[in-house]
């Protein structure tokens, strides 16, 4: 901008341009003090004469034009304002600007007087609570006065007061001057003509404010008319003072009281901000009418009767009115005159319209309030412990899991359960909760965990935990994980504090909800499960018996020996103690963990699982010989009962070898003598011997095997402290198998494989697992197993494969059947990919897929060794042999999504079942593992009709759920033998976690979900026939701990077992041979007790003799007989098994399969022991042969082994320093990973 010095010499009018100016000021400017204008340069320029300014200007004046002025920049800065005008200008401003701004006043309207008082009387929250609480109590006090009036009646002084009391005016019956005249007090009088006043002038007030334009609506309404019959004619009487004693029926006020009752609550609940329920609201509403119709009714007779020849009291007319609407009308008291009696009518006939009205909306809400459950009060939530269960539909198995899993704790007895579920209460879940035992501790709550009125219904901000867990009946499980999220975070929300305990069915949906303080996802817990189901048979049993509750007490009244040793057995669970407060572990401090843990199972049957740092959150399974135990541990065992409900009795072996008849008994921790301490109900008395844990770490005393003093090979003694010569460091990217065993020309595949984290993880929130992997991604052609070109797909460049066996697989097939190839199906992968397994050991996994994956899901698994896929159903036979069953050790079936939602719930498993059948009957040596969504469906599993055992195996399961098992399935041989589960099983594990936090962290390390550096795994262990030898599991155990430092956890014990019908022959030829040692004893002793059998010898040998050859016949008979259905049963079924190897041999043919050596009679050794220790029944084999394979969790340590056994062991983590075992002679025991022998 050009800047100029001034000088005034004359005004100067500036015209602005007509762009930037109105219309009025184009003909008009601003006048300045100059007209000339001296630049920086020294030059002045004089401003061109405008014609246009007129006589604005003055005579003076000049126009300047602006927009002939050059505008140029230059260095120099503005000359500051002189002194004067800059503080004018800070007094007065910019008077332009103030002069344009307008002053606007919002909500001028409610600024009147009217809307002041309508503000104050009715539409202000707490002073129209005051007005309506003011109105209540005045018009209880003229009821009050009404009263008082009565009782101060006195008839005989009306003549002297009334008007015209000189004319009669009663007739022969009825005096009507009593009727309308009345003998009132005069104090009476002026306190009624106050509180009338008052009245008066608030109803018309009222009336005022609440005008809406139709003014003969607000006067003929009924609290209007009341209103004016009770206080106008006491105001007149201020006027009029003879009509002083007219009656006036003011006891009509109570009906005005009640209006006033009714809007004081409605003000009442939006001053405070809470609402009482609509049943209460009725409730009280219903109460008032009936006071106010016998409240009326009473006042109303007893004026009437005044008029008669004998007068009611005020009681006596209250008592006829309680008589009369309780229908019960006794006749002692009734009204004389007719006035009387028909205000009786009167009152009757309203009764009889306003009361059934009022009923059937208390009925009605008492209908809904059943349906949506009423509330939980605050004085419950504050001086009660509950819990919320939030569900989005409540089934009963649901319920009935839920509630006898959180009750089975004593921890948990004196909690409520709240449940809240947006579904209207079924008939089988409401049966459930009237059982007394449930309906004084579950309250059903109907509503939504989104709604704060419905959470704070629940009192979740009071509540000890919430439990939301997810629908997985739904077709839509991603829909029913959105419901889940949005529920935890409506909890979170609204009761931060709260716990949540969440559950989510898929994995991708996990990390929504990190911030809840457990989390169960279904299809992580379900994949690994299964997984290890393929290396550890029945780890699923294992796991679900673990994550139970259970007094070890079921089965413990069957006659067979297996049921009573598998249901003690069940009764173990896990728990945790402090080391220095247990008497179990205090006694191994500084000790080595492997040492602690093998004494503690010798001397009290406890087995030591794991162990936390008080200084580290995580959980170290089996952390190996190199842990020293301190006082600050938290020790993790498997036992019957935690050791605070265990009472101790010591039993001290006698020096001279007298046996164990001498009992000492030692003091408890509590300081009193153990047999002085009487057990509460759950208590474990152990017995066990007093060895000392230095006599018994020196050396083990092999025993004597037999009397001529032959001894066992003994074992080595498991080392307090682990020596450090012994504690190698092991290789990360080496593979202990490989070192074991030579290499060969099969291993070269093996060999590359390289070690490493996968670089792709399916969902987020994944744990990272150190994996088998391959060095260079596959193509995703090369996943494909068939890789034969069709029109729908175009085969592999690289593999020409056609089936699984040109693959040519050196290790059995794991076939996964599943609809989807969904996230979770990733945690089936990884655990049999873990850095732990021994490479030549990989089985090669092939998915069957309903649907084919997407890029994204075989981007992940693409990193895995021979991982393939293929598309196809398990109801489809050439599928199943294009995918290789007949190459296959393990065949999963994954429950399908779609049919969860099936019309009736239990239906849900029927195609699953009947398709496992048809592969059980075709593919006899294939170990099939079914998921299933109903636990009660397991039983139709290799469902045998005619099968006695079956039935008497149902019969036991009725039993022990009529004695409240929670376990009553335990015994279904599919499940006991690990060959079904349902996932539903497992909610018991995020029901634990109130009560024992610590189950899901081991649930997932002992699944592989998790891997934190020095923790352990699980693996298991078969026993052959050169490792008889050990005899017991409690030398077992003892040998792994000093060889390898590995923990037994169980045993998998399969056991042969005769069908009922071939028992009966058994028992026929036992019974034939004990009929002839019994007869001949009942023969000899009535020889030696009877004379008569004594004197005649003879007889008593011919009796003899008959008798054994009519045995003989009936034996000959009866083994004929069944000789003979023998026989027949065995041509039926081997022609059924030739038939179904026909149909299968023809199929192959068809699809161009190689069907050399294909026979399904002809069972390879490897089959067989495969069938027996997976619990088959060997019908393909032999008839008369059977099996039952069962769990044995934590057994004692006399437990004898038995061939066939596969022990569960949980493996030091080999990255970890590990105690190298030492050397031994013969190696012929293998586990299923890298399989050390036992000696």
């Amino acid at each position: 901008m050009p800047e100029a010095l001034a000088h005034e010499e004359e005004t100067v009018a500036v015209t602005f341009p007509s762009s930037s100016r109105s219309p009025d000021e184009k003909m008009s400017g601003a006048c300045y003090t100059n007209h000339t204008f001296e630049y920086d340069d020294g030059s002045t320029r004089t401003a061109r004469l405008s014609p246009r300014c007129g006589s604005s200007c003055g005579s003076r004046g000049v126009v300047l034009n602006v927009q002939d002025l050059e505008m140029t920049t230059g260095p120099s800065a503005v000359p500051s304002l002189q002194t004067y005008f800059r503080f004018r200008d800070l007094l007065l401003g910019d008077q332009t600007f103030y002069d344009d701004r307008v002053h606007v006043e919002f909500y001028v309207d409610e600024n009147t007087f009217k809307e002041r008082l309508k503000l104050f009387f009715i539409k202000n929250q707490r002073s129209s609570l005051r007005i309506r609480i003011f109105n209540f109590c005045l018009k209880l006090l003229t009821c009050v006065l009404y009263i008082i009036r009565v009782m101060t009646d006195n008839p005989a002084q009306l003549r002297h007061t009334c008007v015209n009391c000189n004319s009669t005016t009663q007739t022969n019956e009825i005096n009507w001057e009593l009727i309308f005249w009345v003998d009132r007090k005069v104090p009476v009088w002026a306190i009624q003509v106050i509180v009338a006043s008052i009245s008066f002038m608030e109803a018309m007030l009222l009336t005022y404010l609440s005008y809406k334009g139709n003014i003969w609506e607000q006067i003929f309404q009924v609290s209007f008319l009341l209103e004016m019959l009770n206080t106008l004619p006491f105001i007149i009487t201020i006027f009029w003072p003879p009509l002083r004693n007219l009656f006036i029926p003011v006891f009509l006020n109570c009906w005005l009281a009640k209006c006033a009752l009714e809007s004081m609550i409605n003000d009442l609940h939006r001053a405070i901000q809470r609402t009482h329920s609509a049943m209460f609201n009725q409730v009280l509403i219903l109460i008032c009418t009936l006071l106010c119709l016998v409240f009326t009714g009473t006042c109303g007779i007893q004026h009437l009767e005044r008029a008669g020849k004998k007068s009611l009291s005020l009681f006596n007319a209250l008592y006829f009115c309680i008589v009369t609407f309780s229908t019960v009308g006794f006749g002692d008291v009734t009204p004389q005159i007719w006035p009387s009696q028909l205000l009786v009518v009167v009152m009757i006939c309203v009764a009889l319209v306003v009361l059934p009205l009022q009923f059937e909306e208390l009925i009605y809400l008492w209908m809904e309030r059943q349906k949506s459950g009423g509330n939980y009060s605050r004085h419950r939530a504050q001086t009660e412990r509950h819990v919320v269960l939030c569900v989005s539909t409540l089934k009963i198995d649901l319920l009935m899991d839920f509630l006898n899993e959180f009750y089975a704790h004593p921890h948990t007895q004196d909690y409520y359960v709240v449940i809240l579920c947006p579904c209207e209460v079924d008939v089988q879940v409401r049966r459930i909760l009237q059982i007394p035992l449930w309906s004084q501790r579950v309250i059903y709550l109907q509503g939504s965990a989104l709604k704060n009125q419905d959470l704070l219904r629940a009192k979740m901000d009071d509540a000890e935990a919430c439990f939301i867990l997810s629908s997985r009946n739904e077709a839509d499980r991603m829909a029913a994980d959105h419901q889940t999220i949005l529920r935890a975070w409506a909890v979170k929300d609204f009761a931060p504090n709260c716990p949540l305990y969440v559950q989510i069915l898929k994995p991708e949906n996990k990390f929504h909800v990190k911030f809840a303080d457990h989390v169960v996802c279904e299809e992580e817990f379900k994949y690994a499960m299964l997984a290890l189901n393929c290396l550890c048979p029945a780890t699923s049993t294992l796991i679900t018996l673990l994550v139970h509750t259970s007094r070890g007490q079921e089965g413990q009244q069957s006659p067979e020996q297996w049921q009573r040793m598998y249901g003690r057995c069940s009764g173990n669970e896990v728990y945790h103690i402090r080391l220095g407060d247990s008497m179990f572990f205090r006694e191994y401090n500084s000790k080595s963990f492997t040492y602690a843990a093998f004494h503690a199972h010798k001397k009290y049957g406890v087995c030591m699982i794991g162990v936390k740092r008080e200084d580290n959150k995580s959980i170290l399974l089996n952390p190996g010989p190199r842990h020293i135990m301190s006082a600050s541990d938290t020790c993790y065992y498997i036992n019957i009962t935690k050791e605070e409900n265990s009472a101790f009795i010591f039993r001290q072996e006698e020096d001279q070898g007298k046996g164990r008849g001498h009992c000492d008994i030692l003091n408890s921790p509590s300081g009193l003598p153990v047999h002085s301490i009487i057990a509460s109900m759950g208590t474990v008395a152990m017995d066990f011997q007093n060895t000392s844990p230095t006599e018994s770490g020196i050396k083990l005393a092999p025993p004597l095997e037999n009397e001529q003093g032959s001894r066992r090979p003994s074992i080595a003694p498991v080392l307090e402290i682990a020596d450090s010569a012994s504690l190698l460091p092991c290789d990360l990217l080496s593979d202990q198998s490989e070192d074991e065993a030579g290499h060969s020309d099969e291993d070269v595949t093996a060999n590359e494989f390289v070690k490493g984290y996968p670089p792709n993880s399916p969902y987020i929130g994944s744990s990272p697992t150190l994996c088998h992997l391959l060095p260079q991604k596959a193509p995703f052609c090369c996943l494909r197993l068939d890789q034969v070109s069709t029109s729908f797909h175009k085969g592999c460049e690289h593999v020409t494969f056609e089936d699984a066996k040109a693959y040519g697989f050196k290790n059995k097939l794991i076939i996964v059947s599943a609809e989807t190839a969904g996230n979770g199906l990733y945690n089936f992968i990884v655990p049999l990919r873990a850095y732990y397994r021994p490479r030549r050991e990989l089985n090669p996994i092939v998915l069957l897929l309903d649907n084919l994956p997407d890029d994204h899901f075989l981007e992940a698994i693409s990193c895995f060794p021979m991982v393939y896929y293929m598309g196809g159903t398990i109801d489809n036979l050439d599928s199943l042999l294009q995918c290789g069953v007949l190459y296959a050790d393990n065949l999963v079936v994954v429950d399908k999504e779609s049919t969860m939602s099936a019309e009736e719930d239990y239906m849900a498993d029927a195609k699953t079942i009947v398709n496992v059948q048809t592969m059980f009957r075709l593919f006899p040596s294939l170990s099939i593992i079914t998921e299933l969504t109903h636990p009660s469906n397991m039983r139709f599993m290799q469902f045998r009709a005619k099968d006695c055992y079956s039935l008497a195996l149902s019969k036991l399961e009725k039993k022990e759920r009529d004695k409240g098992s929670n376990l009553a399935f335990m015994f279904r041989l599919p499940f006991a033998a690990g060959r079904v589960f349902s996932i539903s099983m497992l909610d018991t594990l995020l029901y634990q976690c109130f009560v024992k936090d610590y189950m899901i962290p081991i649930a997932r390390l002992l699944l592989g979900l998790d891997t934190t550096p020095g923790s352990g795994y699980l693996c298991a262990m078969h026993v052959c026939e050169a490792d008889l030898w050990i005899r017991t599991y409690g030398r077992l155990f003892q040998k792994f701990c000093s060889s390898s430092s590995e923990i037994p956890i169980g045993i998998y014990r399969t056991e042969s077992h005769a069908p009922p019908e071939f028992q009966g022959s058994v028992s026929i030829e036992g019974l034939n041979d004990t009929r002839e040692k019994g007869e001949e004893s009942k023969i000899l002793t009535r020889s030696s007790s009877s004379s008569d059998q004594s004197d005649h010898p003879l007889l008593r040998k011919k009796s003899m003799y008959w008798t054994r050859r009519l045995s003989r016949r009936s034996v000959k008979r009866s083994d004929s007989s069944l000789s003979s259905i023998q026989q027949r049963l065995g041509v039926l079924r081997r022609s059924e098994r030739e038939e179904l190897t026909e149909l299968v041999r023809n199929r192959m043919q068809h699809l161009g399969l190689h069907t050399a050596g294909y026979n399904v009679t002809n069972l390879t050794a490897s089959d067989v022991m495969n069938r027996v220790n997976l619990g088959y029944l060997q019908d393909e084999l032999n008839d008369q042969q059977n099996s039952i394979s069962y769990v044995l969790i934590n057994p004692a340590p006399d437990t004898l082994l038995q061939l066939n056994d596969v022990v569960f062991l949980i493996r030091p983590d080999p990255l970890a320093h590990v105690p190298e075992a030492p050397p031994v002679q013969n190696r012929r025991c293998r586990s299923t990973t890298d399989t050390p022998e036992l000696n």
